[in-house]
């Protein structure tokens, strides 16, 4: 992961030269683990995002707009009654680890000022977010009790205390006397150089390890056997003495142009040209982690969604089977149709007691007979009535059976476009949505509205908004990301829009804003229409048509619609071309 104590120094220092002296504006809570800070500095607004989500720990400025809950937590609550007109005085980063301190100067209700402490800890599943007054816990963000951990406990009114630090050199401490106290702790090292350098300066990841080893040894495996200790340990206190004049933020990308790392300088030790400059380290940090951070926790939030329509879809698959099997059942109804009339019309030819009777069937055209099973407690005529019966039983069975057979198919289709739908989800409203496509057709209980706590609102229905994409003429693509905003899409389109859609399959609707639109638009049109549905971009069949072409009908579901005057493209795509399709419009 990018934030290693290494580039928290670098964000630390970035932060330190753009928020120093700045008043919180406002405090909010988008998530159960982040908070999201306005602060007012050098002239200009900044929000300032603190994470500690476990997977996503992190501290950086965000040009990302959050969706606040409709009820502020009650943490967020007390951080508003501290933090807010407070005025911080200083950031650092304790001990060149994974741990960040905000000073903040604020008063209190009687007008006093008084000094706060908010500690950010980015330390995997153990990150916190901690404010302390008078060296005492206010609150925490995440809770420990003692039963989750007996060394350390965060709860209000506990004395606070830093995490222990791991017997390694700081970089600070490393560099301070030349070298001499890492000489005295690599001389006990063996081993690759960078794994030696890991045991011993605090906050290196494995990809920081390497790359300083990479730039004293100039190899890629050093070993320290092969190295010239008091030189080496020389150089290296002269690097990190210097690194804070290095700062040059980089995105390092893939072969497939996918964002994969995020470096506080240019990393010799890796291939330059995967290495593209970014304004700021902030920058870089908002690009890499909003959008994993967004789809790791939707998936979260969908996770019981996805089990239950799961469960639905299998209970529907066995159902299918069921009617299927009765359908083919049903299929000797006319057997007994034929039965029943053989031994009317020949009821003369049926000797009674018998339990079987082969009569001529005036139905084959070969002239053949017919073997027909008897019940030798029944007269003649009654047997043949029992065939009637049967016939009329087994006409019934096949009417329901289809109808059963096709409301099954139906709803199987609505489960797999919703399961579709959830994994595209990027937003609480895009969940909301599917939640209500669900709800209608009966699968999940209807939820009354929640209200807000003494003010009797209702929470709004906020509508969720389309993908919103550009072709490299400026043409405006939209692409829906689930049923109910696909139906919204394609009713509000122009009847001259193109309109696209992945050949029978779960997919998003998309809308090319052109009746002719050129060979690279609409192959840019036709790769989206790829990549969002089941088949994610592997030999996908896209059908095109106008708008004017595609129709709803009545009663259908969410997203379901029929078209005709369609043409086919088979379209491949990867993953580096969607990211690389503009979601702005290209300068003029």
């Amino acid at each position: 992961m990018p934030l290693d104590g290494l580039t928290l120094s670098f964000v630390t220092r970035e932060l330190q030269a753009t928020l120093s002296d700045g008043r919180i504006e406002k405090v909010t809570q988008p998530e159960k683990d982040m908070l999201v800070l306005l602060i007012r500095a050098n002239g200009k607004n900044h929000r300032l995002l603190l994470s500690a989500a476990p997977s996503f720990a992190r501290i950086h400025l965000t040009e990302n707009v959050y969706q606040n809950p409709m009820d502020a937590p009650m943490f967020c609550m007390l951080m508003r009654k501290h933090l807010t007109a407070g005025r911080i005085t200083a950031i650092e980063q304790l001990g060149g680890d994974r741990i960040v301190r905000f000073d903040v100067e604020s008063r209190d209700e009687m007008g006093d000022t008084g000094k706060k402490e908010l500690y950010v800890e980015l330390m995997g599943r153990h990150s916190n977010i901690t404010l302390v007054m008078g060296g005492r816990i206010v609150d925490a963000i995440r809770h420990v009790t003692p039963d989750m951990s007996r060394v350390r406990q965060a709860l209000p009114g506990l004395t606070f205390s830093l995490p222990p630090m791991q017997d390694k050199l700081s970089p600070a401490e490393a560099s301070s006397d030349g070298g001499a106290s890492l000489l005295s702790r690599l001389e006990k090292e063996t081993g690759s150089l960078d794994k030696a350098l890991q045991n011993t300066v605090r906050g290196l990841s494995p990809l920081s390890a390497k790359e300083i080893a990479f730039r004293l040894s100039g190899m890629h495996r050093a070993q320290m056997e092969d190295m010239q200790l008091p030189a080496l340990c020389k150089n290296a206190a002269a690097f990190l003495a210097k690194l804070p004049s290095m700062a040059a933020p980089c995105l390092q990308k893939g072969p497939d142009g996918l964002v994969k790392d995020v470096l506080p300088f240019p990393y010799l030790s890796l291939d330059p040209s995967l290495q593209s400059p970014c304004p700021s380290l902030s920058q870089a940090l908002d690009q890499f982690f909003f959008g994993r951070d967004r789809q790791d926790r939707m998936q979260q939030k969908s996770a019981s969604l996805k089990h239950l329509i799961r469960s639905c879809l299998e209970k529907d698959e066995k159902k299918l089977a069921l009617q299927e099997e009765e359908l083919s059942a049903s299929a000797r109804m006319e057997e007994y149709r034929i039965a029943g009339e053989l031994l009317t019309a020949q009821v003369h030819l049926v000797p009674r007691g018998v339990d079987k009777v082969s009569l001529p069937n005036f139905y084959d055209p070969d002239g053949g007979e017919m073997l027909i099973d008897l019940d030798v407690a029944l007269t003649p005529a009654q047997n043949a009535q029992r065939y009637f019966k049967r016939y009329r039983k087994a006409r019934a069975a096949q009417q329901i059976a289809k109808e059963q057979k096709e409301k099954t198919l139906q709803e199987i289709t609505l489960l797999e476009q919703a399961l579709f739908d959830l994994n595209e989800c990027q937003t609480e409203d895009d969940l909301k949505d599917v939640k209500r496509t669900l709800e209608a057709a009966g699968i999940v209980k209807a939820q009354s509205q929640k209200r807000q706590k003494g003010k009797g609102k209702k929470e709004p229905n906020r509508e969720s908004r389309p993908m919103q994409y550009f072709a490299p003429d400026g043409t405006e693509i939209l692409v829906g990301k689930n049923s109910v905003q696909n139906d919204r899409l394609t009713g509000a389109a122009k009847g001259s829009d193109t309109w696209l859609h992945a050949k029978d399959m779960p997919g998003s609707h998309v809308i090319c804003r052109s009746d002719s639109p050129s060979a690279e638009t609409l192959m840019c049109a036709a790769r989206l229409a790829a990549w969002y549905s089941k088949a994610r971009g592997v030999q996908v069949p896209v059908d095109y048509t106008l708008r004017k072409f595609v129709k709803k009908p009545g009663g259908a579901a969410p997203g379901f619609v029929i078209y005709t005057n369609q043409r086919t493209l088979i379209v491949n795509t990867t993953e580096g071309e969607i990211a690389a399709i503009p979601t702005a419009p290209p300068q003029k």
